[in-house]
């Protein structure tokens, strides 16, 4: 296996680890107002990912670093081409940020009002358009033959993207619901389960539907069968959710993300970012790529680094791994 692929691979793992850890984030930032009936039980739901997001965040500036080092060309057309859309991901995130650091720094309910809502918002643009984008990728879309991106925001809006949009979100949001109704205690954790069942039907429903159209447009033989294993691990996990099982239902919406994303890698490879106007605009593994020395030296810092990262956010896991309920929040 050349660098190329070993880096390709990478990527694909660095968005698969963010899209199931940001994932829940996503949802639980959405079902802030859903779930949350008064302040203190908002308080419990920013709480469950209060020590977690911003490190879920990191597998995003990760993914976005290895793409520039490892694959230029890749990273300058997407960034250029999806201009908008990346720029609004990352305002939407900024501000979510903020709300989570803002929101507790003043007892006024109105202030309050408005770092939800930020919450909310901030969650719920990067739901959508990590879909969009996603399946823009894999569609391809207008490249001339230096690669530049040469079509408007509409090309991106069109029914396939709309629908990977549209699944991102239900995904999301029932990752969310599951996470917590896995962290938390009381009428939270019985409102949050019984959710999850709900929001995973639609989920199920437009998760096998953009799947079916993904392996209509590029398919592989691993392709397929990650489809199939993503839509078996999402009705597992909300079979789960249904009996209460929350930790083998959080598993299967994890593994269901997961494999639903590795699917979109497998069939885009060995492309990057195809050309829906001729063939010698399309940006594969290879043309996209850096020199192998740049390569080679990326391969050992990550074989270096990674292990520590992973370990560290492990251990950040496992200490804050109990669940808390409205108890645990103090009245003020």
């Amino acid at each position: 296996m050349d660098l190329t692929t070993i880096w390709f691979l990478l990527v694909a793992v660095l968005f698969t680890g963010y899209f199931i850890l940001e994932g829940f984030d996503f949802g639980v930032g959405m079902l802030l107002p859903v779930l949350g009936r008064d302040d203190r039980e908002r308080r419990v739901l920013i709480n469950t990912i209060g020590p977690v997001w911003d490190g879920n965040e990191v597998w995003l500036i990760t993914a976005g670093g290895a793409m520039f080092a490892a694959f230029p060309e890749w990273y300058a057309t997407l960034f250029s081409g999806f201009y908008l859309p990346l720029l609004l991901i990352l305002l939407a995130l900024i501000a979510r940020g903020v709300a989570f650091e803002y929101r507790h720094k003043r007892p006024e309910a109105s202030w309050k009002r408005r770092w939800d809502a930020a919450i909310v918002v901030g969650s719920l643009l990067p739901a959508i358009l990590w879909g969009v984008a996603f399946a823009n990728i894999l569609r391809g879309v207008p490249l001339d033959a230096d690669h530049e991106y040469v079509g408007g925001l509409l090309n991106l809006l069109n029914p396939y993207a709309l629908l990977g949009g549209a699944t991102t979100l239900a995904l999301f949001l029932t990752h969310g619901a599951v996470f917590l109704a896995l962290k938390t205690t009381g009428d939270i954790r019985e409102r949050a389960g019984a959710l999850a069942v709900r929001l995973g039907v639609g989920a199920a429903v437009l998760a096998v539907g953009f799947l079916t159209w993904t392996l209509s447009i590029r398919s592989s033989a691993a392709a397929v069968v990650l489809a199939v294993g993503a839509a078996l691990a999402l009705l597992g996990g909300v079979a789960a959710a249904k009996v209460r099982r929350e930790g083998w239902a959080f598993t299967g919406t994890a593994v269901a993300i997961g494999l639903a994303v590795a699917t979109l890698f497998a069939a885009l490879f060995p492309n990057v970012l195809p050309s829906t106007l001729d063939a010698a605009g399309t940006l594969t593994t290879t043309n996209a790529a850096s020199t192998p020395y740049t390569l080679k030296i990326m391969t050992w810092v990550a074989v270096i680094f990674t292990p520590i990262v992973l370990a560290y956010q492990g251990w950040t896991y496992w200490v804050f791994r109990k669940r808390i309920g409205v108890a645990n929040i103090p009245q003020h």
